[in-house]
C-alpha cells in the first residue's frame, strides 16, 4: 500500500515496525481529531479557491463517515498503514476517488498530528480538570458528612493538634481545585494553531489562510512564525503533565493518609467490599488495593514527564523523527491521571470514619493549653510553652 509519503521504493518490514512503532495503535485516540482538523483544512482549501465544491462535499461527507465508522469500531489503523492520517486518507480515497488524494495540499503530517494532538489534549486537559475537581466534590460531601468527627492532626506521625475530617477533607479539597487550575492553564501552550506550518517552514507558493482554520478549529491563536511551531513541541505536552505529576501527588498523599486510616492499628475508616480484595491465602483480609496503587502512581507521570522533556531537549529547529516517541508517555500519563482521579471520586464517596474508633491523646491540646496562657495570664508564648511543658512531665511521671 501507498504511504502518504511514498516515493514508490519498497520499505523493509523490519524498518516498518521500528519506525511505525505503536503509533498505529496509539493514534486510535487522534481518528476523530484529524477528521476534525481535515474537514477545517478542507473548508479553508475551498474558501482560496483551491479546492472545487464538489470535491469539498465529497471530503468533507467522506471523512465524516469514516469517522463515524471508526467510532462504531468498523475500521482500525494497520500497522502498514503506520497513523491515523495515512489511513484516514487512504480510506477517503478509497470511497470518493480523487478527491481524496486533494486534502492533503498545504500541509504536511507534521503540522496534521500536532494540530490533531492540540485538539485530543485540550479535551482532555478538560476532562482531566473536571476529574480533579470532583474529587474535591467528593472530599466535600465527605466533610459534611462526617462534619461532627473529630480526627488528631499529625506531625511527623504522631498525634500534634486537634483537628476533624472536615479540616481533613476541606485542606485536600482545596488542593485539587488548585490543581485542577493549574490544568486548566496549561491549555495556553495546547489552544494554539499549528496548522499550516507544515513541517517548520510554512507551505511556500500558496495562499493558504491559517486565520480561517483558527476560527474553525477554536484555537485561541494561531501559532507564529511557522518556524516556531516545531521548535514548541513538548512543551505544552510537558505543561500539561507536571500539572498532572501534582495531581497524581494529592492523590496520593490523600490516599496514604487513608491506608493509614484503614490499618486495624488505627481504624479510623471502613471501605466498601466492593473497593478492596481479598487475599489469595488469609481468609480474614481486605485489602486495600485501589489507594496503594492510586499511591504508587506519582513515580509513573514523573517518568513520563522525563520522557517527554528529555526528547526534544537536544533536537535542532523543524521536525525530527524522535518526536513520536513522545505519544506513548503523554497518553500514559494522561490515562492513569484520569483513572486515578476517578476512582478516587468513587472510593471517597463509599468510605465512612468511625468516630468510635478515634481516639485522641490528652497532649493533644497542649499548644492550645499555652495560647490560653499566653492570653489569661499575660506571659510570654516561651514561659506559657515551658510551664505547660513541665506539666505534661510531670504528669506522665505521675
Amino acid at each position: 500500500m501507498k504511504r502518504l509519503w511514498d516515493k514508490g521504493e519498497p520499505l523493509d518490514a523490519r524498518i516498518l515496525r521500528y519506525t511505525a512503532g505503536e503509533d498505529h495503535l496509539l493514534d486510535a485516540r487522534l481518528v476523530a481529531y484529524d477528521v476534525q482538523a481535515s474537514i477545517a483544512h478542507a473548508q479553508m482549501l475551498h474558501a482560496r479557491k483551491l479546492l472545487s465544491d464538489t470535491d469539498l462535499s465529497a471530503i468533507v461527507s467522506g471523512l465524516e463517515l469514516l469517522g463515524v465508522a471508526h467510532a462504531a469500531g468498523e475500521w482500525q489503523i494497520s500497522l502498514e498503514e503506520e497513523d491515523c492520517h495515512t489511513a484516514l486518507e487512504r480510506r477517503l480515497t478509497q470511497a470518493i476517488g480523487e478527491a481524496g488524494k486533494r486534502v492533503h495540499l498545504g500541509r504536511s503530517r507534521n503540522d496534521q498530528v500536532l494540530t490533531a494532538l492540540r485538539l485530543y489534549l485540550r479535551d482532555a486537559a478538560a476532562g482531566l480538570a473536571e476529574a480533579a475537581l470532583d474529587v474535591a466534590t467528593a472530599l466535600d460531601e465527605l466533610a459534611a458528612r462526617e462534619r461532627d468527627t473529630d480526627l488528631p492532626g499529625y506531625t511527623h506521625m504522631q498525634q500534634a493538634m486537634p483537628s476533624s475530617v472536615s479540616l481533613w477533607a476541606g485542606g485536600f479539597a482545596a488542593e485539587l481545585r488548585d490543581d485542577a487550575a493549574g490544568i486548566e492553564a496549561s491549555r495556553r501552550r495546547i489552544n494554539r494553531n499549528p496548522l499550516g506550518s507544515a513541517a517548520g517552514y510554512g507551505v511556500p507558493g500558496l495562499p493558504i489562510d491559517r486565520e480561517a482554520t483558527r476560527r474553525s478549529l477554536h484555537f485561541d491563536q494561531v501559532h507564529e512564525p511557522v518556524t516556531a511551531v516545531q521548535i514548541s513541541r513538548g512543551k505544552a505536552e510537558a505543561g500539561l503533565v507536571f500539572e498532572l505529576c501534582l495531581l497524581t501527588q494529592d492523590l496520593g498523599r490523600v490516599a496514604a493518609d487513608l491506608l493509614m486510616f484503614y490499618t486495624q492499628e488505627f481504624r479510623f475508616i471502613s471501605l466498601p467490599d466492593n473497593m478492596t480484595t481479598g487475599s489469595s491465602i488469609m481468609p480474614q483480609k481486605r485489602n486495600p488495593d485501589v489507594l496503594e496503587l492510586v499511591r504508587g502512581a506519582g513515580p509513573t507521570l514523573q517518568a513520563a514527564l522525563l520522557e517527554i522533556i528529555g526528547l526534544p531537549a537536544k533536537l535542532g529547529s523543524g521536525y525530527q523523527r524522535d518526536l513520536q516517541r513522545m505519544k506513548a508517555p503523554l497518553f500514559r500519563a494522561i490515562d492513569l491521571a484520569g483513572d486515578s482521579a476517578r476512582v478516587m471520586a468513587q472510593l471517597i464517596r463509599g468510605l465512612h470514619f468511625l468516630p468510635e474508633n478515634i481516639r485522641m491523646d490528652d497532649s493533644i491540646h497542649a499548644a492550645g493549653r499555652a495560647n490560653r496562657l499566653v492570653l489569661e495570664e499575660g506571659l510570654s508564648f516561651r514561659e506559657a510553652y515551658q510551664r505547660v511543658a513541665a506539666e505534661l512531665a510531670k504528669k506522665r511521671q505521675g
